[in-house]
């Protein structure tokens, strides 16, 4: 989707095995903001129109696309992407006051800059509340039904891998996942492990990935080449 001539097609030239987890989003405010919820911000951010940026990972990151799908849906033509060459830069500009609003991948720093109120999260664009912080409300619950975003952490292995290899590589995943402990690490990173994965069930969310996010990237007319 992004570049005119890419290297490989991920659906023809690689086998799926199993997704390990999922990671999402935030919409991650300085405190200073006067917003608490994402009404607030799409309130704010319109009558300060062309005043109010987002930092995110690069562009073309899912950080980036999540921004946009955002911009789309809340009516944000304004609202101006800064692309950072990583999370960490963004993130530190945030805290720093440098940037308003940061869209990062929800990891336990995070979550602990959260807490320590260094920034202020005001949505998750999971499907649902994730397990490690309840207390963080979705955005489809704040009425923006389509703002879900999260990205596969998954196994694959190159097309053509025999079929017996990538199931015994599936059931020792599955056998992992199984594990409380795992699970627990995996919640505690901001992440929610994926305990019903298979290959055909990776594969086909692969597809609805590119299918879902095309549109976003048409629309904005992204190219990375």
């Amino acid at each position: 989707m992004l570049k005119s001539r890419p290297q490989y097609d991920p659906l023809k030239d690689l086998a799926p095995i199993a997704n390990v987890a999922t990671a999402t989003f935030a919409i991650a405010v300085h405190p200073s903001l006067p917003v608490h919820t994402l009404n607030d911000l799409v309130v704010y951010a319109k009558a300060n129109a062309g005043k109010v940026s987002y930092g995110s990972a690069g562009a073309g990151t899912l950080n980036h696309l999540t921004g946009e799908l955002l911009k789309i849906l809340a009516g944000l033509p304004d609202l101006i992407h800064v692309p950072y060459r990583g999370a960490g830069p963004a993130i530190t500009d945030l805290i720093s006051g440098q940037i308003p609003m940061v869209i990062p991948a929800m990891t336990g720093q995070v979550l602990e800059f959260h807490k320590a109120g260094k920034l202020r999260i005001i949505a998750v664009v999971s499907p649902s509340r994730l397990a490690g912080v309840p207390e963080l409300p979705t955005a489809v619950e704040q009425g923006f039904t389509g703002l879900v975003s999260v990205q596969l952490i998954g196994l694959l292995a190159p097309a053509g891998t025999q079929e017996a290899i990538i199931k015994q590589i599936a059931q020792a995943t599955h056998a992992a996942l199984a594990e409380r402990d795992y699970q627990k690490i995996l919640n505690e990173s901001g992440l929610e492990p994926d305990l019903n994965s298979s290959p055909e069930k990776f594969g086909r969310s692969l597809e609805d990935d590119i299918a879902r996010w095309r549109p976003v990237v048409n629309a904005i007319g992204l190219k990375l080449d």
